[in-house]
């Protein structure tokens, strides 16, 4: 099973993630959502839309905007509605 692991920490873990651009893209519901607080940085994809992020803590380190989403993406990326995807320091392991 994917799992998202930052600061040896699992931060999100699930059978279901969809791969875009060799990034995995977890559900939001496959998140630990205790590690996860909104961050006001935002981002645009000119094919998958206006991003937005969440930072992560662990153990009181934070990794500002280490997680990204599209809230609502483009048509040609619909398969990400809903998922959330990593990177900045945050591994993805089997």
């Amino acid at each position: 099973m994917p799992k998202a692991v930052w600061n040896g920490t699992v931060i999100a873990e699930s059978d279901d993630t969809v791969i875009v651009e060799g990034n995995h893209y977890f559900a939001r519901s496959a998140l630990h959502r205790e590690y996860f607080t909104p961050s006001d940085l935002t981002s645009r994809c000119p094919w998958k839309g206006d991003a937005g992020y969440f930072d992560v803590a662990v153990d009181g380190e934070v990794n500002a905007g280490a997680a990204w989403y599209y809230a609502d993406p483009e048509p040609a990326a619909a398969e990400v509605a809903g998922r959330v995807a990593f990177w900045r320091g945050v591994r993805i392991e089997p």
